[in-house]
């Protein structure tokens, strides 16, 4: 009991578990399940829904995920497989697990987090449904992670957000741009990484064509976090202890929106 009561002192001065150390996370957030006392974690109260792009079974599904689902402004497929790396490591893996890595430092921080699928070795969900996980759950912030298949010769990342449509309203979208801009601030300080040179504006980019976005009605986004077919890019993203940088600088740009 003194270890934990110790534990509890340390986390009302504005202690935060060392992101590097995923069994002392788990065991602050053990503690913040069990004791009230630690509603006073930075992201108490706040909910997060995190998307991990694709699945690793999609390829096996390919009738279900070619089903046309209403996108909001067009009808997509209900999701795709994603690209990969040239040594094969795929975008669903790498989603899910930055997606993991993410969770588990928000967790730390006391927030509550949802996840569109909880396997990588599955099919979907569907775009559609994506939104609709992060809707039920009453998220005050939502962002998809997702690596891009662009051009060899382009890198870097961006982090796309739906205008005003029929299916968003003018105050969702706005809210969506400031997570974006926090978000983008956050992965560039944290990572190093550069923002995308083949797509976008100061690796900020507008799209209406992406369900996931469009159906949202939290604040949500979409981050690229770097090119799969980018040989330096790649060489990043299958590193373990880079995905842990970006899950970290993640948080940070999702917590400074929630601030």
């Amino acid at each position: 009991m003194s270890d934990d009561a110790s534990v509890l002192r340390s986390v009302r001065r504005g202690y935060r578990p060392p992101m590097r150390t995923p069994a002392a996370a788990a065991a602050i957030v053990a503690l913040a399940l069990a004791c009230p006392a630690l509603a006073g974690l930075p992201l108490a109260g706040k909910t997060v829904t995190i998307d991990p792009g694709h699945n690793g079974d999609n390829y096996l599904h390919t009738a279900e995920i070619d089903r046309l689902v209403n996108a909001g402004t067009l009808w997509k497929a209900c999701d795709t497989t994603g690209t990969e790396t040239d040594s094969g490591y795929t975008e669903a893996a790498y989603n899910f697990d930055v997606a993991l890595r993410l969770a588990r430092i928000l967790r730390a921080e006391g927030a509550r987090v949802v996840l569109t699928r909880t396997t990588n070795t599955g099919w979907g969900p569907c775009i559609t449904e994506r939104a609709a996980i992060g809707n039920r759950a009453h998220s005050n912030a939502a962002i998809s992670i997702h690596a891009d298949g662009g051009p060899p010769d382009g890198r870097g990342f961006d982090v796309i957000y739906a205008p005003p449509i029929a299916h968003l309203t003018a105050d969702t979208a706005a809210a969506s741009k400031r997570l974006a801009v926090d978000v983008r601030n956050a992965f560039a300080a944290g990572t190093g990484e550069p923002y995308a040179t083949y797509v976008g504006t100061d690796a900020l980019d507008v799209r209406s064509d992406l369900g996931g976005l469009n159906l949202s009605k939290v604040p949500k986004v979409l981050i690229e976090t770097g090119n799969m077919r980018n040989a330096t890019d790649a060489v990043r993203l299958e590193s373990a202890a880079y995905r842990q940088r970006e899950a970290e600088a993640l948080a940070r740009g999702i917590a400074a929106f929630l601030g």
